[in-house]
C-alpha cells in the first residue's frame, strides 16, 4: 500500500489570481483538461472539482442565482452553493468535497488534493461483535486517552505532568493516580505532533527512565516530531508514512493522516479494531484535507479554542480589552458551530470532545486566564445533541471509562460509562510552578549573554531574511516591564542586519516584549517560538496591523533542527566586562512599559 501524497491539480500565477472575480470562477487545467470551480470572497478562496456528485455532470453558471454563489448541473439541474459547498437543489442531499487552496508567496495559488483521498477504504473489514470490556476508552487529561483493544493498550498524546509552551499552559485536570504507571505499561503510544501539550518532555522523561523501549508512533511530518529527541532517551520511535495501515495484530491496526495537504506538523489517527473505527482528529484544522470517514464508532476532536497568543497578548491600536472580548466570543462561537457541523456531517456513533483542558494557572498570567475564555465541552455536546440527536455524546472526567461494546449495543445503557468515584480529584490545584519556572530562568545567567554578539549569532543561525520586516525585541520581567540588564535590540530581516534605529525606508514593524527567562531559554536551546507566542510569554505590537505569516511560520516551525553551536560561539568571542555591554541601545529610549 503506497503512502498518501499531495497532488497539485491546478496552478494559477499571480496575474491569473488577480483576474479572478468575486464569486464563482470556472477554470480548466491546461495539463489534463479537467475543470474546477474557484469561489472568491474578500481575497479568501474555496475550490472544488467541477463535477456533480449526483451523476458526474458539469456545472455551469446558474442564471437564476442573483447572489453569484450557485452553479447548476447540466445533467439534472442540481444546484450547488459554492460558498458553502452544499447542494441546495435538492436540499440536504450532498456536500461537495472541497479542495485545499494553497496561496503562494508570489501571489499565485494551487489547488491540491490528497491521493488517495480515503486511504482507510483499502482492505475494508466487516465489524465483528465486541464483548463487554473488550474495548475500553479511558480519559486521562487534555488530549491523553488510553484505548484498551483486546489485549493491547494504546495511549494517545501523554501530557501527565509539567507545563506546556514554556510556562504558559498547565493541566486543568488531575490525571488518575496511576496514569504514569499505565503510560509506562502501554503496548504502544501515538504522539500526534510536536507541540508540548502533546509531546510533553516532563512526561516522557519519566517514560525514558522506566521504559525507554516502548514503541512510539509518529507521522512522517516534514519537521520530525522528535526533533529535540536529545531531551529524552527513548529508543523505539517509529516514523510511519501517511495513509498506510499499520498492523499490530490480527485484529488491531491504525493509520496516521496528515492535516490539510502538507505534512508540516499536525496529524490525526484512525484506529481499527475488529472493523470498529475510532477517529481522533486531535488539533488538526482540516484533517486529511477535509475528507474523513463517516459513521465511525467513536470520534474525538478538540473543542476549546484559545490556543494562540492572538489577540490576548497584543496591545496598542484597536486591541482594547473590550475589542478582545468581542473577538474571542465570536471566534469561540464560530469554532463551536464548526465542530458541531463537522460531527453532524460525519455521523459517528459516539462523539467525545477533548484536547482543550488547559489553564493559564501561573499567577503572572492571570490577565490571560481571565481574557482567554474557552469553549465548554458540555456546550458543544449540547449543540450536537440538538443538531444530531442520534449521536451519543460523552464528556468525560479524568479516569472515566467508555465500554465500546456496551455503548454500541445499547447507547442508553448506563453501564457503558464508568465515572470516577466521587472522592476522585478532578481539577488540579498544585503545579510545582517553581520547579519549572526556575529551570527556564536558569538560562538568564548563561555566559553567552555576556556577549552582545549573541544576537547576531542567533539570528544568523535562525536563517530568516529577505523579508521587509523590522522587529524590536525587548527582554522584560514577568510583568512585561523593562529590566535594567535586559537586551533591547532591532533586527532588520530584509538584509539580516542589526541597526540601532529603525531604517528610513518604508517597512513593516513588530515590537515584541519577551519574558527574559523564556526568551533566553528559547535562544540557548534553539527552541521554536511557540513557547513565546502560544505560551503567552510575550506582548506584541505591530505597524501596520497585519499578520506576517512567513516570519511566524519560520520561527514557529522552520528553525534549524540543530540548536545553535554555542561552543563555537564561545571560541569566537573574547571575554568582556559585563558592565560594558550596551543595553537598550535602539535609539528609541527605554520605554518598554505596556501602553
Amino acid at each position: 500500500m503506497a503512502s498518501q501524497i499531495a497532488k497539485v491539480l491546478l496552478s494559477l500565477g499571480a496575474e491569473a489570481v488577480g483576474s479572478l472575480k468575486e464569486g464563482v470562477n470556472f477554470k480548466k487545467s491546461p495539463e489534463d483538461g479537467k475543470c474546477y470551480i474557484i469561489f472568491k470572497t474578500n481575497n479568501d478562496f474555496k475550490a472544488c472539482k467541477n463535477q456533480c456528485k449526483h451523476q458526474g455532470g458539469l456545472f455551469i453558471k446558474d442564471i437564476e442565482d442573483l447572489d453569484g454563489m450557485t452553479v447548476k448541473c447540466t445533467k439534472h439541474n442540481w444546484k450547488l452553493n459554492v460558498s458553502t459547498m452544499k447542494y441546495v437543489n435538492p436540499p440536504d442531499s450532498f456536500l461537495q468535497d472541497e479542495l485545499e487552496v494553497e496561496v503562494l508567496d508570489d501571489g499565485g495559488l494551487q489547488l491540491v488534493e490528497l491521493s488517495p483521498v480515503d486511504p482507510w477504504m483499502a482492505d475494508p473489514r466487516e465489524p465483528l461483535e465486541l464483548q463487554q470490556e473488550e474495548v475500553k476508552v479511558t480519559y486521562f487529561t487534555h488530549a491523553c486517552m488510553e484505548l484498551q483493544l483486546g489485549k493491547k493498550r494504546f495511549m494517545f498524546d501523554p501530557w501527565l505532568k509539567g507545563p506546556a509552551f514554556a510556562r504558559g499552559w498547565w493541566l486543568l485536570h488531575e490525571p488518575p493516580a496511576d496514569a504514569l504507571d499505565r503510560l509506562c505499561g502501554a503496548d504502544l503510544i501515538y504522539i500526534s505532533h510536536m507541540h508540548s501539550d502533546h509531546l510533553s518532555y516532563p512526561t516522557l522523561k519519566v517514560l525514558a527512565e522506566r521504559r525507554p523501549d516502548v514503541p512510539i508512533y509518529v507521522g512522517d511530518t516534514s519537521r520530525p516530531v522528535f526533533w529535540l529527541q536529545s531531551q529524552v532517551k527513548l529508543t523505539n520511535i517509529k516514523v510511519i508514512p501517511f495513509g498506510v495501515w499499520q498492523n499490530i495484530d490480527d485484529h488491531l491496526r491504525f493509520m496516521i493522516l496528515m492535516d490539510g495537504v502538507h505534512p508540516e506538523m499536525d496529524t490525526c489517527i484512525i484506529v481499527d479494531y475488529k472493523g470498529h473505527m475510532i477517529l481522533n482528529t486531535v488539533d488538526c484544522t482540516r484533517p486529511n484535507g477535509g475528507r474523513l470517514p463517516q459513521n465511525v464508532d467513536v470520534m474525538m476532536t478538540d473543542f476549546a479554542g484559545g490556543a494562540s497568543g492572538f489577540p490576548m497578548t497584543f496591545y496598542g491600536g484597536k486591541y482594547s480589552d473590550s475589542w478582545k472580548a468581542e473577538f474571542i466570543k465570536n471566534e469561540r462561537k464560530k469554532l463551536l458551530n464548526y465542530k458541531a457541523s463537522l460531527v453532524k456531517s460525519l455521523q459517528p456513533r459516539i462523539y467525545c470532545p477533548f484536547a482543550g483542558y488547559f489553564v493559564e494557572a501561573h499567577p503572572s498570567d492571570r490577565y490571560i486566564k481571565d481574557t482567554n475564555i474557552k469553549n465548554s465541552a458540555e456546550d458543544l455536546n449540547a449543540l450536537i445533541n440538538k443538531l444530531a440527536p442520534t449521536i451519543k455524546t460523552w464528556t468525560p472526567k479524568p479516569g472515566a471509562v467508555l465500554d465500546l461494546g456496551l455503548a454500541l449495543t445499547d447507547p442508553t445503557n448506563s453501564e457503558a460509562i464508568t465515572n470516577p468515584p466521587a472522592s476522585a480529584k478532578i481539577y488540579k490545584d498544585s503545579w510545582e510552578f517553581d520547579l519549572y519556572v526556575n529551570e527556564l530562568n536558569s538560562a538568564i545567567k548563561s555566559d553567552i549573554f555576556k556577549h552582545e554578539s549573541w544576537i547576531q549569532f542567533y539570528y544568523m543561525w535562525a536563517g530568516f531574511q529577505n523579508y521587509n520586516l523590522v522587529v524590536r525585541v525587548i527582554e522584560t520581567d514577568d510583568k512585561f516591564e523593562c529590566i535594567a540588564d535586559g537586551y533591547d535590540y532591532l533586527v532588520d530581516f530584509l538584509d539580516l542586519s542589526f541597526p540601532t534605529k529603525r531604517p528610513d525606508r518604508q517597512h513593516a514593524y513588530l515590537e515584541i516584549k519577551n519574558r527574559i527567562g523564556v526568551m533566553r531559554y528559547v535562544v540557548l536551546h534553539g527552541c521554536l517560538w511557540d513557547d513565546l507566542y502560544i505560551g503567552f510569554q510575550n506582548r506584541i505590537s505591530r505597524d501596520p496591523d497585519i499578520y506576517h505569516h512567513k516570519f511566524w511560520k519560520h520561527f514557529q516551525a522552520e528553525l534549524p533542527l540543530c540548536k545553535p553551536d554555542w561552543e563555537q560561539f564561545r571560541k569566537q568571542v573574547f571575554p568582556i566586562n559585563e558592565s560594558t555591554i550596551p543595553r537598550n541601545d535602539t535609539g528609541m529610549g527605554n520605554d518598554c512599559v505596556l501602553s
